[in-house]
């Protein structure tokens, strides 16, 4: 217990005890379960020391306003204590006055980092990045590099990457291990013990995905952010899976036709859920009316044939489902860098063929099934019917077809003016082929039961 620790209920107390006694990972998914009031009381009778793991942890739902609920003193303690990746996140959340009044108890040095930090756009290396890395003189030798690592392993984010820098010009020269300098002679020069080649480096405004995918080509723990040669900091595979992880949590709310939650669902206000998902849904239910217009259209046909308005809803989902299956692989492809925007031809010349043989397994399946309730007797769909099952299979054909290139071909366009093609959601593509699939099952129908029913 500490100077700043209020009065807690015996309940409280109790569970603090629980909490102090486990792995910081299951303290941090407890408090995230608790009401805000009893967190930030938990947080108070906590040891200074628990406090900063915790708070360490990318994990801890509503940091900042935890953070800026605690006493001035402790807060500021608190920041300073933490690794600076961390508390850049956090004051990067607050508003003012309490940022400023945080940053300005701080120590001038460490407030110049964290401003430093907080001035570069938020998602780019430099953002997401810590100063807390071990870098070392070239004309170092091995034994004096490891003694200097015992000496500074606790005010570091990791010690597996050592960069080895010019010690007149501070430019970045080479990056080691940790293990080459275990296996190393103490007498040698840390340089002939480091890789002979360049470190692999990033700029501070490359962004996450570019960051995520040189870590996992190079294989890298941790990849270093250099500004006209010299090291500002590093940006570890931990700090990447996290920050990946909410990009992509991003990506599928777009993909399910909403917009992005920023909190956890369970602790999203009732008004703040509506507002994310009115908008979308509004969008497109204007969008689905120009179906409602389009069977206005064919509303004589409709009245001579009752009989094609059973398979309506069966034409709809079959384009729209198609169109979805090439929209969520196209959009996997862009993300991960297998396809580019000047292969969209290739994939239209994919998804061509692809959509014409999907559509006639569908429309085989969809003649069958008329024909097997015609034979059966479970309904009856006229003399006719034959005439109905091949409109039947032929539009599916084409609305497949439609829906597998729409689909796949509305991400580059999304791509091509600047948006996330994430944005080309499921329920986006669903409803730009409900459209155009009834204009085709009605054009398909005027041509094959025209002089018949039609």
């Amino acid at each position: 217990m500490n100077e700043f620790a209020p009065v807690l209920d015996d309940e409280a107390v109790a569970v603090a005890r629980v909490l102090d006694s486990d792995h910081v990972a299951d303290v941090v998914e407890a408090l995230n379960h608790e009401p805000r009031e009893t967190a930030i009381e938990l947080l108070c009778a906590m040891p200074f020391e628990r406090l900063v793991d915790i708070f360490d942890q990318p994990e801890l739902e509503a940091a900042p306003e935890l953070a800026e609920a605690l006493p001035r003193p402790k807060a500021s303690k608190l920041l300073t204590a933490m690794s600076v990746d961390r508390a850049a996140d956090i004051l990067r959340e607050l508003d003012e006055p309490a940022r400023s009044e945080l940053l300005g108890a701080l120590a001038p040095p460490l407030r110049t980092t964290l401003l430093s930090i907080l001035g570069y756009p938020e998602g780019s290396a430099a953002s997401i990045m810590t100063t807390e890395f071990v870098s070392v003189p070239s004309d170092w030798t091995v034994g004096r590099t490891l003694d200097y690592i015992r000496k500074v392993e606790r005010t570091r984010e990791t010690i597996y990457a050592i960069y080895i820098v010019d010690q007149r010009t501070q430019l970045l020269l080479r990056s080691t291990g940790l293990r080459r300098l275990i296996t190393g002679n103490p007498e040698d020069s840390i340089l002939s013990v480091a890789p002979d080649r360049v470190p692999v480096t990033v700029t501070p405004l490359t962004d996450r995905e570019n960051l995520a995918r040189a870590i996992s080509k190079y294989d890298l723990l941790a990849l270093p952010v250099v500004d006209h040669g010299r090291i500002l900091g590093i940006v570890t595979v931990d700090d990447i899976i996290d920050t990946m992880i909410e990009e992509t949590t991003e990506d599928v709310h777009r993909f399910g036709g909403m917009e992005a939650l920023d909190e956890p669902y369970m602790k999203m206000g009732f008004l703040a859920m509506i507002q994310k998902r009115a908008g979308w849904l509004c969008a497109l239910f204007l969008s689905e009316m120009l179906t409602a217009n389009a069977m206005q259209s064919y509303e004589g046909e409709l009245e001579k044939a009752i009989v094609l308005t059973l398979f309506i809803p069966l034409i709809m989902s079959s384009g729209g489902n198609s169109g979805s299956q090439a929209t969520s692989l196209v959009i996997r492809a862009l993300a991960l860098r297998e396809i580019g925007l000047g292969d969209w031809w290739r994939v239209a010349l994919r998804e061509l063929p692809t959509g014409l043989v999907l559509g006639s397994i569908l429309g085989v399946v969809g003649i069958c099934r008329i024909t097997l309730w015609q034979y059966f007797g479970l309904y009856d769909y006229g003399p006719h019917w034959e005439l109905i099952a091949a409109t039947v299979g032929a539009a599916l054909v084409g609305i497949v077809t439609f829906g597998s290139l729409s689909g796949s071909m509305l991400p580059f366009a999304l791509k091509r003016i600047g948006f996330d093609p994430a944005s080309a959601s499921a329920p986006f593509v669903a409803t730009l082929v409900d459209v155009t699939g009834l204009v085709i099952y009605f054009s398909v129908a005027l041509v094959i039961l025209r002089g018949t029913l039609l």
